[in-house]
């Protein structure tokens, strides 16, 4: 038996087995076969070779595609960013619940698979954004400017003030991947143009006058036939969702509002500190006006390149060095820095820790009207002239003296606010189900609403934020504390459940009234609905001022009507403009319901718009609108191709 399995293993067939299983163990590894790998993307880029766009995805071909991962950890932190946004932009009425749908985080998911995708695309056509992009980008930036101007102060402040701080190479490694992988969809867009014809077309449509006919008719008299039994019983049952009790609850609540709390007592020793501690925030430090020659030389230059550069700017600083030589003139005419060339080399104030190492240790050594260089860095080699020194200076304490204490009454309050919040939260914690407790040890008063629905109530019942703590799971089924709700900055409450009324249908015998009511009211819109199609029916045989003649009821014209005309109504000239123009002599005969009461019209002629009345300024005004309409749709559409070149999964239980 031995002998015949030791045979049968050095066949050739055992060969052939045993050389397909050494190939992907030489190719990728035991660590393939032994490793286990957790997958934590939420979506995940696939990208074929760019030798073999059409390779399949399929074992072992797959190691040749190159995969993108948007991690979780990455989605969550785009979402937190677009819910802080979001609840900034809209305030009471942001709906965290509506934030936090499947379709809200599949359309950032989206959003963030469209600039990977927009990366790879650059990528692989080879954009490169400069230096000078990066700069002009960053100047063109409203936040970052004072009076129409880039200000250094200003924008290093701002970068600071992030969570996390960020530094001027930071935020400059954002913009310059902004600037990447939007370059082409964005000059795409602007690229976008509209012919005269189609500019033509819709200035007819938009200037189109119509002449209409119309019959308003008259109000269907109140229904008072009976109303039978079976008649309320069919219409309750049908309608059952309309007669139904609403969700209702009722709170008690202990409110903790800053502003009301004792006023902290300041002294000078505390004004003193404070001054001390933030001595920083009351100095400006120093600022340079410096302009500079860049010769440029790129990473991948050749070794007589590199001296052909160096020898340009000894040339070019010797020239800058001569008295009376037009610094700004040289730049302009020699300086490869396009964002600061036409502005003869001007690269605005500057302060310490915003430009590269090099580059700073020399301008920050020099003197105001010197030149020195050249300074090398990694942009290549840098002429430099310091035009102006700003020096910084402290203010004095009693300059600030008012502003520090109204910042440390403040300051005293939020501190007071935080302190008695987190001994309130704590005392609710060790009893949960109830306030009055951790109230009294508090010195504290428990407030009560009355009951109030989804839709909100009086006092912290109008509040958004109180709605939807009062009303989720948690608080109604466990009878607990919420946590603090805050109404406003240094104001909040925590709140529990103590009545909760379920939905429910209201009783036949309660409603009975409002059914009869509705009954008759459904009966009045279907008799006015069918007297109105009665007459367009007989407007359509015989026209409609003859059908009017016959009930007896007044027909008017109004001419010239335009689109957005208020006469006879917004909704009534809507209707108008819907109905299609008037073809081999059949003028169209409609209906539009007016708030229950019926108009009957008729198209009887439409001119397009006059072109001799438009001006060139409307004309390019239209342009401009289609231009960026038909823009936004290339974009999409480019997107949309951009990413049909690669294979996207997306991880919808990690979102």
């Amino acid at each position: 038996m031995l002998q015949k399995l030791r045979d049968k293993t050095s066949g050739w067939i055992a060969t052939v087995i045993l050389g397909l299983l050494i190939i992907p163990f030489a190719f990728f590894g035991m660590e393939s076969y032994l490793s286990q790998r957790v997958d934590t993307y939420s979506a995940r880029i696939s990208q074929p070779p760019s030798w073999w766009v059409s390779a399949p995805q399929v074992w072992p071909l797959t190691y040749l595609w190159k995969t993108h991962d948007i991690d979780s950890n990455e989605f969550r932190q785009r979402f937190e960013t677009e819910r802080m946004r979001a609840r900034e932009q809209q305030g009471d009425k942001f709906d965290a619940k509506a934030f936090e749908s499947v379709e809200n985080k599949r359309r950032i998911l989206d959003q963030m698979i469209d600039e990977q995708v927009m990366r790879l695309a650059a990528d692989r056509d080879g954009i490169v954004i400069s230096d000078g992009q990066v700069r002009a980008e960053i100047q063109s930036v409203p936040d970052f400017q004072v009076d129409g101007k880039f200000n250094t102060d200003r924008y290093q402040l701002l970068l600071a003030s992030q969570s996390p701080p960020m530094t001027p190479l930071d935020f400059e490694g954002k913009i310059r991947d902004n600037l990447h992988y939007a370059l082409i969809p964005s000059q795409l867009a602007q690229s976008a143009f509209v012919t005269n014809g189609e500019v033509d077309r819709l200035l007819r449509l938009l200037g189109e006058q119509r002449d209409v006919s119309f019959v308003a008719m008259p109000q269907v008299p109140v229904d008072t036939a009976p109303v039978t039994a079976a008649q309320i019983d069919g219409w309750y049952k049908a309608h059952a969702s309309s007669y139904r009790r609403p969700e209702t609850v009722r709170l008690e609540y202990i409110d903790i509002d800053g502003s009301k709390l004792p006023v902290p007592a300041i002294d000078e020793a505390m004004l003193q500190k404070r001054y001390e501690e933030q001595s920083a925030k009351y100095s400006s430090a120093e600022q340079r006006s410096v302009s500079h020659i860049l010769v440029q030389v790129a990473a991948d230059a050749s070794d007589a390149d590199k001296k052909a550069a160096e020898a340009r700017a000894n040339t070019l600083a010797a020239e800058a060095r001569t008295p009376g030589a037009d610094f700004a003139a040289l730049a302009k005419a020699n300086s490869d820095d396009t964002g600061s060339k036409d502005k003869g080399g001007d690269l605005g104030l500057m302060t310490k820790g915003s430009l590269p190492g090099p580059f700073e240790d020399a301008a920050f050594a020099m003197q105001a009207g010197e030149v020195r260089g050249p300074v090398k860095s990694d942009f290549g080699w840098h002429i430099l002239k310091v035009n102006e020194i700003r020096a910084g200076n402290q203010q004095p304490f009693e300059a600030v003296r008012a502003q520090l204490e109204a910042e440390l009454q403040q300051s005293e309050h939020e501190r007071a606010y935080n302190e008695l919040s987190g001994k309130l939260v704590d005392a609710v914690l060790k009893n949960p189900s109830s306030l009055e407790p951790a109230a009294q040890s508090l010195g504290l008063a428990v407030l009560t609403t009355s009951a109030f629905a989804r839709n909100g109530g009086a006092g912290i019942a109008a509040d958004q934020k109180v709605l939807r703590a009062a009303f989720s799971d948690t608080l109604i089924q466990d009878g607990t504390a919420s946590d603090p709700i805050e109404l406003a900055p240094n104001h909040s409450v925590i709140v529990r459940v103590v009545e909760h009324s379920p939905e429910a249908p209201l009783p036949l015998a309660s409603v009975s009234d409002a059914v009869v009511a509705a009954i008759r009211a459904d009966r009045q819109r279907n008799a006015a609905m069918a007297a109105a199609d009665a007459l367009v029916k007989a407007a359509k045989a015989k026209g409609l001022a003859a059908a009017a003649a016959d009930v007896k009821l007044a027909m008017a014209e109004a001419n010239g009507l335009e689109r957005g005309s208020p006469v006879p109504s917004p909704s009534a000239v809507e209707a108008f403009f819907a109905t299609p123009r008037p073809q081999d002599n059949r003028i169209p005969v409609d209906k539009v319901e007016l708030g229950g009461q019926y108009l009957v019209y008729a198209i009887r002629a439409v001119r397009d718009g006059d072109l001799t009345q438009v001006t060139e300024e409307q004309r390019d005004q239209l342009r401009g609108q289609l231009s960026q309409v038909a823009g936004m749709d290339a974009q999409k559409a480019y997107v949309k191709s951009a990413r049909a070149k690669y294979q996207i999964k997306v991880a919808e239980d990690r979102l």
